[in-house]
């Protein structure tokens, strides 16, 4: 048990200089160490909002996956954009709370230790075990839960009103085409 504390604490201890390392290196990024273990640096910054997304909201976000060293793992293109119910899903656990600290139209960068991240089993893809992150997060908007499923119902009605009228649409008799003979040139004389 000794052994495995003193192993985590030289890892944990390790990727904390690496990370300090790459905010170094990113002198025009101010990083803000959080009290939750992780750094993070505002790319686009909303001074205007004051509201930040809380239990109970869903937010819309897309994000890119980095190693420490710049490359890709997953890009914005392959997560897709995410839609997040707050503190009911799962997540990345550096990301449930850093993203209650961004408000719309923001972008981060988070910078996560492994334990943040993955932790020791990686995520079983493309990450590998005790893995620390490069995250860059937009978020897009946010709502409450209760406006976000009123908008589904609201959504899902329109499309029903539509295919209902397109099945109408359908069923209406066509005009009729009254096909008259043509009488052949002899005729016309």
């Amino acid at each position: 048990m000794k052994k495995s504390i003193d192993r985590n604490k030289k890892l944990v201890a390790s990727e904390e200089q690496q990370i300090k390392a790459i905010i170094k290196k990113d002198s025009k990024t101010p990083y803000i160490a959080s009290n939750k273990g992780y750094w993070y640096g505002y790319k686009t910054k909303n001074d205007l909002d004051t509201i930040t997304p809380k239990k109970g909201d869903v937010v819309f976000f897309t994000y890119e996956i980095k190693d420490l060293n710049g490359k890709i793992i997953y890009s914005e293109l392959e997560l897709r954009p995410q839609t997040y119910y707050v503190d009911k899903q799962d997540v990345l656990i550096g990301l449930r709370d850093g993203i209650k600290l961004m408000h719309r139209g923001e972008q981060v960068n988070f910078l996560f230790p492994s334990h943040k991240a993955y932790g020791y089993r990686g995520d079983t893809k493309k990450i590998g075990p005790n893995t620390p992150l490069f995250v860059t997060v937009n978020l897009r908007d946010f709502k409450s839960e209760v406006a976000y499923k009123k908008e589904l119902e609201e959504r899902a009605q329109i499309k029903l009103d539509n295919l209902n009228n397109t099945a109408s649409e359908s069923n209406t008799p066509e005009k009729q085409i009254i096909k008259t003979p043509i009488k052949p040139k002899d005729s016309l004389k």
